[in-house]
């Protein structure tokens, strides 16, 4: 049975001050290991799916459309950085994301939806966020932890929310490539 790795997430757009505090952060975290997620697949994951087989595709798309129903775009505020993980063992670096009633009522939309498709959730506390990279070996706890800190309420973009996409996630070598299934405005 033929598979493809899949999410469902709206695509953020880095501007300007994005792309310096993203910059900024991996420079001074430089001598960490941490994998690093490009600019350009940068994005708020509303749901994750894994491994999907091929013919249950058409019904998570039907899913997603009508969780996007009733909803019109809407501004978010990209701001904060933080962990996951402990500060001794972190796990992912995120950027923020101001809460918003639409971004919660799109959650809630696609989690019903799914959930009544036979997707159950996973019911773990939805944060919104992005994540900017992944910890491999932190160097020095101390260093890192300051980094942090220095970055952590920063505010530095408003996103324009029009959609959101299925997305395939192709895993290679040199990186995670996305490819757009469907896509689903919000009008």
């Amino acid at each position: 049975m033929e598979t493809k790795r899949l999410f469902a997430a709206i695509r953020i757009v880095p501007g300007e001050n994005f792309a310096d505090m993203y910059h900024n952060l991996r420079q001074v975290l430089g001598f960490h290991i941490i994998r690093w997620v490009e600019p350009e697949n940068v994005h708020i994951t509303l749901r994750f799916f894994g491994d999907t087989p091929v013919d249950e595709i058409p019904a998570i798309g039907e899913a997603l459309r009508k969780a996007s129903e009733g909803i019109s775009p809407f501004n978010l505020l990209l701001a904060r950085t933080g962990i996951f993980g402990s500060y001794y063992n972190p796990r992912v670096i995120w950027f923020g994301i101001n809460e918003h009633p639409a971004l919660v009522k799109l959650i809630t939309n696609v989690n019903l939806e799914l959930e009544q498709a036979g997707y159950i959730s996973d019911r773990q506390n939805f944060v919104p966020h992005i994540t900017v990279g992944r910890v491999k070996e932190i160097r020095d706890k101390n260093h890192f932890q300051e980094i942090i800190a220095r970055f952590r309420d920063l505010k530095f973009q408003e996103q324009s929310v029009n959609g959101f996409s299925l997305y395939e996630s192709i895993l290679k070598k040199e990186g995670p490539e996305y490819k757009v299934i469907e896509e689903f405005p919000l009008l």
